[in-house]
């Protein structure tokens, strides 16, 4: 495997796609397709080869790689998003690609595995934040929850705990995919920051759902002791059936 090309075009890539689909794992694709929505063609290629293929790639020339990659298959879509997480250079350069990538994700998978692998994010915090606050109020769910998912890994700490509980209050989304990243996010912030935690759950804007979302991924954290689960369950909320 030897993809750190100097050069990219429509053939070489098209090799990498034919590389792509003999390293395929028919079970893997099987149980992708039944857990992650609107992924209608999958390979089925497990996520260290993908990791692998995207370090062997970023040590050549990525722009090019980029410019000329497709998105067919959901891998090709993950493949791209690793290796603008291995981009090592200036904000302006890495914001251009991370905001061209955007638009792209349309499932859980593809937005939270980018944004675990985003950790130009630790190099430009700051930046990002003030990025971050345009998409956490956009009407793209996807866009929403880009923003919850980076805030959750990088920015639950002293100076953004307050804002990110002012920014939950007022996301307006009806969305599933929204109201669980907003659910985990806030169990991390419990698990963080426990006693500013319990002040935001007793007082907050969030609906049932996803406010009883947060209370479960509490719960079920291991690092969460069960005197403080016993008290999250007697906060839940009870909601009406018809």
């Amino acid at each position: 495997m030897m993809f750190n090309r100097e050069k990219w075009n429509k053939l070489e890539y098209k090799k990498l796609l034919e590389y792509m689909k003999s390293i395929q794992d028919i079970k893997y694709r099987d149980f992708n397709k039944k857990l992650i929505p609107n992924t209608e063609n999958i390979i089925g290629i497990r996520v260290p080869n993908l990791r692998e293929l995207s370090k062997e790639i970023s040590k050549g020339n990525w722009k090019e790689f980029l410019n000329v990659s497709e998105d067919t298959y959901y891998e090709e879509t993950v493949l791209q998003g690793m290796v603008i997480g291995n981009i090592n250079s200036t904000f302006e350069e890495t914001l251009y690609y991370i905001e061209r990538f955007i638009p792209k994700i349309n499932n859980w998978s593809v937005c939270d595995g980018f944004c675990c692998g985003l950790k130009c994010t630790k190099k430009y915090k700051e930046n990002m934040y003030d990025i971050l606050k345009k998409y956490v109020y956009s009407e793209n769910p996807w866009e929403i929850r880009f923003a919850l998912v980076i805030f959750l890994i990088y920015y639950v700490d002293d100076k953004h705990i307050e804002e990110i509980f002012e920014c939950c209050n007022n996301i307006q989304s009806e969305e599933y995919y929204v109201k669980m990243g907003m659910a985990w996010l806030l169990s991390i912030c419990f698990i963080k920051y426990e006693e500013e935690t319990f002040l935001y759950i007793k007082n907050n804007n969030l609906d049932d759902f996803t406010y009883n979302k947060m209370l479960q991924k509490i719960i079920e954290s291991n690092r969460v002791d069960s005197e403080k689960k016993n008290i999250i369950r007697g906060m839940k909320r009870k909601t009406r059936r018809y």
